[in-house]
């Protein structure tokens, strides 16, 4: 349990299956207010994890998450205030292919090509278009330009509206817990085995003859497709999308959401999310510390929050689920347990 290397105790799948346990009752025991931000956490969990999923197993830097959870915001704001469209069985579909188009485009330019792009180059390529498209959002009065597209209309299913709260909330949920297996599925599979091997020692792959632009191209299209998904839901939840959901720092707090959790891990970004969520909310709120600390808060708690996520990365770069899971069940294992996993599996016997 203390993530020490040579412990082969299971701790993700218990981490997993406890914070689903605690969600699932949460709309009957807590108030309306916490039911829409659990509900806001379950959406930006789903941001998190298409960023753990490029970063934390194939080494992707994007600072472009931003750019797909946006667009795909402004599309389907687009058909539903424009051409009446509210249907979420049209709207969510819409939402994951203009992700998944969009970042297979971005692909395109920043990571397929004759030389396998730095890091450097990846993270400057998505940064600079997520600043671009937020611009150029800003000055288009055709999707409201500064001040975005607002009272868009709910959610419908048939006949049947989907209103803030209980209901909205399980759907959001049941999409992050389809879409976190389906994730889980995919970098515990062969292709997850060569992700790892591409974050871990690129070269090696690359001369062992695996086409790294290519699966680097296809878990990067496929994190964008997850982030339309949440960008599409968050739109519909808060009933509005904006420039800020297109820009650098969206993008740069969705980093810093699986940094704090811990990356590689899945489970960690939505932790990440969920404790930094709950900070961010609560500092402004801590009026016993006295007015001027109080005063402070309400306009500088990102100072605060950004010095704990500075310690975190300084003191525990593995993030917060590196105090529980080992760097071993971090990587993950692959096909069937060896000689020397089973024999570590036995009372007394650690692992060469």
């Amino acid at each position: 349990m203390n993530g020490q290397p040579g412990s082969f105790r299971r701790v993700l799948p218990v981490i997993e299956i406890t914070l689903l346990v605690l969600a699932l009752p949460l709309p009957w025991v807590l108030d309306e207010f916490w039911v829409l931000f659990a509900t806001k956490i379950c959406i930006l969990a789903l941001l998190a994890l298409s960023f753990d999923l490029v970063w934390g197993y194939a080494g992707i830097m994007s600072f472009g998450q931003a750019l797909f959870f946006g667009v795909a915001g402004y599309v389907t704001a687009l058909l539903a205030t424009k051409s009446g469209v509210t249907s979420i069985f049209v709207l969510m579909p819409t939402a994951a292919i203009v992700g998944l188009v969009l970042a297979f485009v971005v692909a395109v330019i920043v990571i397929f090509g004759k030389r396998i792009p730095s890091v450097i180059f990846v993270a400057l390529g998505t940064l600079t278009g997520s600043y671009a498209v937020e611009r150029l959002a800003r000055g288009w009065s055709w999707v409201g330009g500064q001040n975005g597209i607002s009272s868009l209309p709910r959610l419908t299913a048939g006949s049947f509206e989907i209103e803030e709260g209980m209901i909205f909330f399980y759907i959001a949920l049941a999409i992050l817990v389809v879409t976190y297996v389906l994730v889980r599925l995919l970098v515990r599979s062969q292709f997850g085995l060569v992700l790892t091997g591409i974050r871990q020692q690129e070269g090696r792959i690359a001369f062992f003859g695996y086409q790294i632009q290519s699966y680097k191209g296809v878990v990067f299209t496929l994190a964008g497709l997850i982030a339309g998904v949440s960008g599409g839901l968050f739109a519909f939840h808060e009933g509005f999308v904006g420039p800020g959901q297109l820009g650098p720092v969206l993008s740069t707090q969705v980093v810093l959401y699986v940094l704090f959790g811990g990356s590689g891990t899945l489970v960690g970004a939505v932790l990440g999310v969920g404790i930094i969520e709950l900070i961010s909310y609560a500092l402004p709120q801590l009026s016993w510390l006295g007015e001027s600390v109080t005063a402070f808060l309400e306009t500088g708690w990102p100072i605060v929050l950004g010095l704990l996520l500075l310690g975190t990365v300084m003191f525990r770069p593995t993030g917060l689920i590196g105090l529980l899971v080992s760097d071993r069940e971090r990587v993950g294992s692959f096909g069937r347990p060896g000689r020397d996993d089973n024999a570590a599996a036995k009372p007394g016997h650690e692992p060469a």
